[in-house]
């Protein structure tokens, strides 16, 4: 296995009776990367997530985690810690207590406890009992006691489900900081924007077969039309321009609360870029340019409908 792979997965596939869960997928994740896995409800990202924790076998394939192939055996890969479908926590025992009886079984000691509660921002409440947690605290728990282990591959499932934030913030330093001493990070979410701030490569899963892995950077470069809101200093100028410019399509705003002062078009980005020099040449202050869905939203929507499609 190439030395610089926390996880490498060739052709495998699993299946649940009649219902092909994954079909003969590749996925490659490098070590020290934070990689994404999306997909629409269905697409087989639980049962990916299962097989990296151990919580099922592949049917075919080859699976290699952290440099050692994965038997056929029901058994959790050493330095792989995280959950799937929420963390599971005690819930008559306090947030400290949950997290002290995790560290004796490993041998951690109470301050290791106590500085994993900070880093996830969970000090104040330490002392109460879980079964009062919102799912937001909920997450965080399950991060820090995931964390605690030193794992060297984390496996999350929907890790920013119900947080604030504050919450939110608290789960995206933790997991930053884990990527850069060098743990690997497989997340599953379905919240793009987080996504998007995290990973730097992601992989899209539809009806259990890979149709895109790799940077996100090449996700958004891909040749496809985006949508995006334009507010200039002068509207009306803003939209005889675009008119103007070749690439540029105008679409019309729907529902009661339009902005007239604001201008959506339809471009690739070669000519969006030609049309923000035609409006600075021409005194047009741009105040505002931004995609109405991220790209990733967008490759990710089109490429599952694609996959939907060809069924």
């Amino acid at each position: 296995m190439d030395a610089t792979l926390g996880v490498r997965a060739r052709g495998i596939t699993k299946c649940f009776g009649d219902v092909v869960a994954l079909d003969g997928i590749d996925v490659d994740v490098a070590q020290g990367q934070i990689h994404g896995l999306v997909g629409p409800n269905g697409a087989g990202k639980t049962t990916l997530l299962g097989l990296l924790l151990g919580l099922a076998v592949a049917d075919e394939g080859r699976l290699e985690i952290l440099g050692a192939p994965v038997g056929r055996a029901l058994a959790a890969p050493d330095g792989v810690a995280g959950f799937v479908d929420g963390p599971g926590l005690y819930p008559s025992l306090t947030a400290r207590q949950n997290l002290a009886a995790l560290a004796a079984l490993r041998d951690e000691g109470q301050a290791d406890v106590d500085e994993v509660l900070d880093e996830v921002g969970l000090t104040d409440v330490a002392g109460d009992r879980v079964r009062g947690f919102s799912l937001g605290m909920r997450q965080r728990l399950g991060l820090a006691a995931a964390v605690l282990t030193g794992p060297r591959l984390l496996v999350l499932d929907e890790p920013s489900n119900g947080l604030d934030p504050a919450g939110k913030n608290h789960v995206h330093s933790v997991l930053n900081r884990l990527a850069a001493g060098g743990t690997t990070v497989v997340l599953s979410s379905h919240r793009m924007e987080d996504l998007e701030a995290l990973c730097s490569e992601v992989t899209i899963l539809a009806t259990g077969r890979v149709v895109f892995s790799g940077p996100l950077g090449k996700l958004s470069a891909e040749n496809r039309e985006l949508d995006y809101r334009l507010r200039a200093s002068d509207a009306e100028a803003a939209r005889k321009l675009a008119l103007d410019t070749p690439g540029i399509r105008i679409v019309d705003q729907t529902g009661p609360r339009q902005d007239t002062e604001v201008l959506v078009v339809r471009a690739l980005v070669p000519a969006l870029d030609e049309l923000v020099g035609r409006l600075v040449r021409a005194g047009v202050a741009v105040r505002e340019l931004a995609p109405v869905v991220s790209p990733l939203e967008a490759a990710f929507l089109a490429l599952t409908e694609q996959q939907e499609a060809g069924r």
